[in-house]
């Protein structure tokens, strides 16, 4: 699996380990410095996908890393975050060639989807590759990495299911492959069971949906 690599130049030691430990804990890989001048001295024998800089920092402003990476030619989104919220940094921001802008305080899961947007739009990015929600691995099928415990019908059914995922599986389509192994009067059944191992409310499924009357199809 590919790992984006991301740089916090922040000088408050608790907003950056929150940011690092939730990033990290979306399978990024995080550094952290509290000065440009390390910053710099960093990125010139380092390589990362993207960097997140507060402005008021210790030694020097924010802008002379993005001046730095302007001079250098470096390719690589900087996203600002920063306490000043007026017009004019902001712009200031943008001119010296900064990606986006975010005022403190954030919101981490919009700081992550902002993130995702600049490195999508550049191609010389790795992506993280996004884990499947459903996959099958010889003899068995995995529900967000973990080995679901499914009798053999059950398995035999799911497979069917996978293998046509996002589309309607008639009933009676499903109870043929099946041969006698299972009626089309025991399918709901064998749905149900299904559905209490991934954990679906049969009420408002999300992944395995019964259209009545017709058949089966699993969301993903």
């Amino acid at each position: 699996m590919l790992i984006n690599h991301i740089l916090i130049v922040e000088d408050d030691d608790e907003a950056g380990l929150w940011t690092k430990v939730f990033l990290e804990e979306n399978d990024f890989s995080v550094t952290i410095f509290s000065t440009i001048t390390d910053a710099i001295s960093n990125i010139q024998f380092h390589k990362y996908d993207l960097i997140l800089l507060d402005l008021n920092l210790p030694d020097f402003n924010g802008f002379e890393l993005l001046k730095f990476i302007n001079q250098n030619k470096i390719n690589i989104p900087v996203i600002i975050v920063s306490a000043y919220s007026d017009k004019k940094t902001k712009l200031q921001a943008f001119k010296y060639g900064a990606s986006d802008y975010m005022t403190k305080p954030i919101d981490l899961e919009e700081l992550e989807a902002r993130i995702w947007v600049h490195l999508n739009k550049n191609s010389s990015f790795k992506l993280l590759e996004k884990k499947k929600i459903f996959e099958k691995k010889k003899n068995s099928i995995f529900f967000k990495d973990e080995n679901l415990k499914l009798t053999k019908i059950e398995f035999e059914i799911f497979s069917i299911l996978l293998s046509n995922k996002n589309n309607l599986i008639a009933r009676e389509y499903l109870a043929k492959q099946l041969s006698s192994k299972a009626h089309e009067r025991s399918l709901d059944y064998h749905i149900r069971n299904i559905r209490k191992k991934i954990g679906d409310d049969g009420s408002v499924p999300q992944y395995l949906i019964t259209e009545y009357a017709r058949g089966y199809k699993l969301i993903i």
